[in-house]
């Protein structure tokens, strides 16, 4: 048995709860929302931690205009922390170049990167993860026992097939579902919420495509003051409630 496994579970006992961001296809704004909750989440109060397990296209720490900023090593590695949260990502160790793991290879990188990292104490850990069903998905709930999912999708009917895969993945494997967020909407419809019912999911409400969003990109006052910012946190305060440590 890999003596990491344990070391995992040691890690994350100081964390209250650990939402990770999912949905069906790339594109869908994901890494926006969690970055954007994460925020959010810090603003009110709460000690947050954000992981980046996006092994194919990290970008939260584009998002957040995170740079010059490194881990420390004391007995694992002590996530750096800016705007209140304390972020990881496979950057560090990647950098700019490519990842291309598969199979095994993804599991490694995960559990190495769960077992060094000292995260201490955190009301919530936000994990971004890669879209669809895959390696990273299915170890992060073998891994990760904590695991809520909060899943984005968007109004496109592609993504929409993909997410309701992997909601029925998520019941099958009676992984606790925070709810789903319908993101970038741009006309009135009730059809995505109408399909998202009945899995029996909480349905948590709408994201408007906002325009000035890519602008912001980098800089966070800048994305705070946007309306995509605005409506995380109405859904924070009125749908998620009970979105507490």
């Amino acid at each position: 048995m890999d003596p990491r496994l344990s070391i995992i579970d040691k890690r994350l006992i100081g964390i209250k709860r650990l939402i990770a961001i999912s949905g069906g296809k790339g594109g869908i704004g994901k890494s926006s929302v969690a970055a954007t909750l994460a925020l959010t989440l810090s603003k009110s109060g709460f000690k947050v931690g954000l992981l980046d397990l996006d092994f194919c296209g990290p970008s939260t720490h584009i998002i957040l205009g995170i740079r010059g900023i490194y881990p420390k090593e004391e007995k694992g590695i002590i996530p750096p922390e800016i705007y209140g949260i304390k972020f990881m990502s496979i950057i560090y160790y990647a950098g700019d170049n490519p990842s291309p793991l598969r199979g095994i290879d993804i599991s490694n990188a995960i559990i190495e990167l769960l077992a060094i990292t000292r995260w201490g104490s955190l009301d919530f850990l936000i994990i971004d993860m890669p879209p669809g069903i895959g390696d990273t998905t299915l170890d992060t709930i073998r891994l990760i026992k904590k695991t809520e999912f909060l899943i984005i999708t968007t109004q496109s009917k592609m993504a929409l097939e993909t997410v309701k895969k992997v909601l029925k993945m998520l019941k099958e494997l009676g992984v606790p579902i925070v709810g789903v967020i319908e993101n970038m909407k741009v006309r009135e419809s009730s059809f995505v919420m109408e399909q998202i019912k009945t899995f029996n999911v909480s349905y948590l409400g709408t994201i408007d495509f906002d325009e000035n969003l890519e602008d912001s990109i980098g800089d966070v006052n800048r994305l705070l003051e946007t309306n995509f910012a605005q409506n995380i946190r109405e859904i924070v305060s009125t749908k998620i409630g009970n979105l507490t440590p």
